[in-house]
């Protein structure tokens, strides 16, 4: 079941507006009310963010078009007889199955333009949205001398407004009233959403009549009939057209009025009794009598998703409480932290609409105001979006200027968008990854155990991957290489691999550099290797594996999207295990998740990219250099790709890159925003709140005795 909203869809627009973003929008499902002389409780039912209440209880639910009613069809086969008294007669068939069958199209959309914007505005229309619809007309009361290319022109030969919506309501069922379910009449200066209307009129059950648009009060009018502004566009179902049709020349004679929506609303509502509505409803809450399950197997918001129901304790979704303060479910594992940024924006967002919802229901017998949000609890369901309960304190108006201050609990749902697939280049896990491992003095004594997983992991295995080592100098060391080179034993290593692999060659690069910024070494890296080279840029704790590679090949695409992964990084098992040595059921690669450990989002060091989206960012961010040095100093790789490149940055945790735990050595010569990333992950890389809370009361018991 869905509930369609027709005023999201399309407003008056100037001809350069090309695109509208679609936002997510808040449902309110019910609102219980107990106060007041009935028993009964309110039930408040929105879709889609329009509210929508059901049939009148006096509407006939099983009445049917034509007085069938429930009434058992039974198949009756009529047998062919040919006369042989009557000469033999060919048959002509249609042309097409679809004309035989009766099988009609969805949609037609007739634009409403002029000779003077014919050239300009419906132009415009057709190359935007054109498109996306089986038949687009334009009809206008005078042709230009020269009609567009590729557009369907339809005059009439009178530009008076009036009389064209009436010539043109009269051409579209003459000539296509067989052919179309649903017709839509729009202005050239209209903005279209083509995919939202058409999916819209897929949706739509045939054979009803409907007159649906922005609903206007007519001037000086003080009735409760409604016509469809013609600036948004207007739907009218074909039974409306066929049952309109005999009134038109009525119409056009008995009714005045300038404005063709004006006219053709009055039209509708004199001889069909319809106004323009809003919002319509497939029949699905009116079925679901006819299901097992009754009127309650219609769950809320109409045409969203049921809840997802749990089938064990492990699946239920934990609801987080909030109030308009604070938030008591922090990313951090704190038991109480301060609204802030998407969040607070979040929560003031779903009050605001709580508000305006119900107002919206109840104006003018009631009116309320927020007095304080008592309590507040949402969830995400994967299958239908973020759901919400508030318990509101309200101050409900009268009519009559009496007030009073009531307590009443919400709920609402922010639904799922509809998923949009994007398109991807085509990748393979075939391709070869150039491993960069730069290398200080002080990170020399890590680069063993690097070696020996880099040995079993990819050479054993004859993966597709080569490595090369990045020596980093500093200026003292550099002038005693000659004698003293402090990087003998990692070179040493490297040589007993060649010796062993006698196909395996282990290239390395030295550097000198009082900063080692990770962008000057991939400079002199870049331009080492060919344009087409993916590089995955490790860190001496990195332990290079198969599963990790495939996805740096999948996630790296060339002039498309770069990949920065989060590694896991275990705890300091000083702390963690304290006297106890680590059973082999605390492994990270044991069971099934990592224990014992977290993922490091203050670490960018690790990266895959190609070369030639390296080089062509370092281009782009030639003209800041020139006006500051030393902002190749303050920059990591992931800083000038976010900043200059304009590709797909893609950041996300990678449970296959497992490293042990390390006090990092902070470089204060670096920039402020890296030197401070890097003491809160040494912080946040001790252990969790509950070790080290054991630690210290551990500490505070062995110090009290």
């Amino acid at each position: 079941m869905r509930l369609s909203s027709f005023l999201a869809m399309f407003r008056p627009a100037l001809p350069l507006v090309l695109g509208l973003s679609l936002g997510c929008s808040l449902s309110l499902l019910m609102v219980s009310w107990t106060q007041g002389d009935s028993d009964d409780s309110c039930g408040d039912e929105l879709g889609n963010g329009v509210l929508f209440l059901g049939h009148n209880k006096g509407e006939p639910q099983g009445e049917q078009r034509g007085g069938l009613g429930n009434e058992d069809f039974q198949p009756r086969v009529v047998p062919y007889h040919k006369d042989p008294n009557k000469a033999h007669k060919k048959v002509l068939r249609t042309r097409y199955i679809h004309t035989e069958l009766g099988i009609r199209e969805r949609l037609l959309v007739a634009v409403l333009t002029s000779r003077a914007t014919l050239n300009t505005l419906a132009v415009a229309v057709n190359r935007t949205v054109a498109h996306h619809f089986h038949r687009t007309f334009f009809f206008t009361g005078l042709r230009s001398s020269k009609a567009p290319h590729g557009m369907t022109v339809v005059a009439h030969g009178d530009d008076r407004p009036v009389w064209l919506m009436y010539e043109t309501v009269r051409h579209l069922h003459q000539h296509y009233g067989s052919d179309y379910d649903w017709f839509f009449l729009a202005q050239d200066d209209t903005y279209i959403q083509a995919e939202r209307l058409a999916e819209l009129a897929g949706h739509l059950s045939t054979g009803q009549d409907l007159y649906m648009g922005r609903a206007e009060e007519f001037i000086g009018g003080e009735e409760r009939a409604r016509y469809c502004h013609g600036g948004y566009g207007y739907l009218l179902s074909r039974s409306l057209l066929a049952r309109l049709q005999p009134y038109l020349d009525t119409c056009r004679n008995d009714i005045l009025s300038v404005r063709p929506d004006e006219w053709l609303g009055r039209c509708i509502i004199d001889y069909l009794g319809l106004s323009c509505v809003e919002v319509h409803q497939v029949q699905i809450n009116n079925l679901s009598e006819l299901t097992p399950e009754g009127k309650s197997g219609a769950t809320w918001p109409i045409g969203v998703n049921p809840p997802f129901k749990p089938k064990t304790r492990f699946e239920v979704i934990n609801w987080e409480y909030f109030t308009e303060e604070h938030i008591y479910s922090c990313a951090d594992s704190s038991p109480k932290c301060e609204l802030r940024g998407a969040d607070r924006a979040d929560v003031s967002a779903v009050l605001e609409t709580a508000v305006e919802r119900l107002n919206e229901r109840y104006q003018p017998q009631l009116r309320f105001r927020k007095r304080r949000l008592l309590n507040g609890y949402r969830r995400f369901d994967p299958t239908r979006g973020m759901e919400y309960m508030l318990d509101l304190v309200l101050e409900a108006f009268t009519q009559k200027g009496h007030s009073q201050v009531i307590g009443k609990r919400v709920s609402l749902l922010r639904p799922l968008s509809a998923i949009e697939i994007i398109p991807m280049p085509y990748v393979t896990e075939a391709t070869r990854v150039q491993v960069i491992l730069p290398v200080t003095a002080r990170e020399q004594d890590h680069v063993g155990n690097f070696l020996d997983m880099y040995v079993m992991n990819t050479l054993d295995t004859h993966d597709n991957v080569l490595l090369t080592f990045l020596f980093v100098y500093d200026p003292f060391d550099a002038q005693r290489v000659s004698q003293t080179d402090i990087f003998a034993g990692v070179k040493a290593m490297i040589g007993e691999v060649e010796k062993r692999y006698g196909d395996v060659k282990i290239p390395w690069i030295s550097v000198k550099t009082e900063v080692p910024s990770q962008v000057k070494l991939m400079d002199i890296i870049s331009k080492k290797h060919p344009v087409d080279t993916l590089f995955f840029l490790a860190s001496v704790w990195t332990e290079v594996n198969a599963d990790f590679l495939n996805r740096c090949r999948m996630n790296a695409i060339s002039s498309w999207q770069v990949f920065f992964p989060v590694h896991f990084q275990e705890f300091s098992p000083a702390i963690v295990y304290r006297d106890q040595q680590p059973s082999a059921a605390s492994s990270p690669f044991a069971g099934e998740a990592l224990r014992d450990g977290h993922f490091d989002r203050h670490v960018f060091e690790e990266a895959c990219f190609y070369n030639a989206d390296y080089m062509a960012t370092r281009t782009k961010m030639a003209a800041d250099i020139l006006d500051n040095d030393e902002l190749l100093e303050s920059m990591d790789v992931y800083e000038i790709f976010v900043r200059y490149s304009g590709l797909h940055v893609f950041r996300a945790v990678e449970p296959a890159l497992v490293q042990k735990y390390v006090r990092r050595v902070c470089n204060p010569r670096l920039s402020e925003d890296i030197y401070h990333r890097c003491v809160l992950s040494n912080l946040e890389g001790l252990a969790s709140r509950s070790h080290l809370a054991m630690a210290l009361f551990e500490q505070e018991q062995a110090n009290s005795t």
